[in-house]
């Protein structure tokens, strides 16, 4: 048996499953399909295997209750990246799922940071 230890890294973007802020519902399946299909393009354009944890969430500021997923990533020791390298792939996923599925804002949490990319400064109107 083999051990392999890297150093902690750790990332969750949080994924509304609405589209824009008409309640448009966005699926898991979707989302999943999604992620699927850019992770391939990684490995086939860069040799990149970026595995993702999936699971549901709700965010909930005053009015609003959202459903929303989380994707989390570590640096996977099998196919371990440097920590620079690893960050820019995952936010250039987020602001893909951004674009594809009309999200206005998304964060990511990383370990030593917390990331914002925002389209415009609109809030959701069920926040009051």
């Amino acid at each position: 048996m083999i051990k392999k230890s890297i150093n902690p890294f750790s990332a969750t973007i949080t994924i509304g499953l609405e589209s824009g802020y008409e309640q448009v519902k966005i699926s898991q399946p979707q989302i999943i399909r999604f992620v699927q299909n850019y992770q391939e393009d990684l490995i086939k354009n860069k040799g990149i295997y970026l595995s993702a944890s999936v699971s549901e969430c709700k965010i909930v500021l005053s009015g609003q209750v959202e459903p929303h997923l989380k994707l989390s990533f570590i640096n996977y020791p099998k196919f371990p990246l440097p920590v620079s390298q690893l960050k820019n792939e995952i936010e250039d996923l987020a602001k893909s799922f951004m674009s594809e599925f009309r999200q206005n804002r998304t964060v990511i949490e990383y370990l030593d940071e917390t990331v914002m990319f925002e389209q415009s400064g609109d809030i959701d109107p069920r926040i009051n």
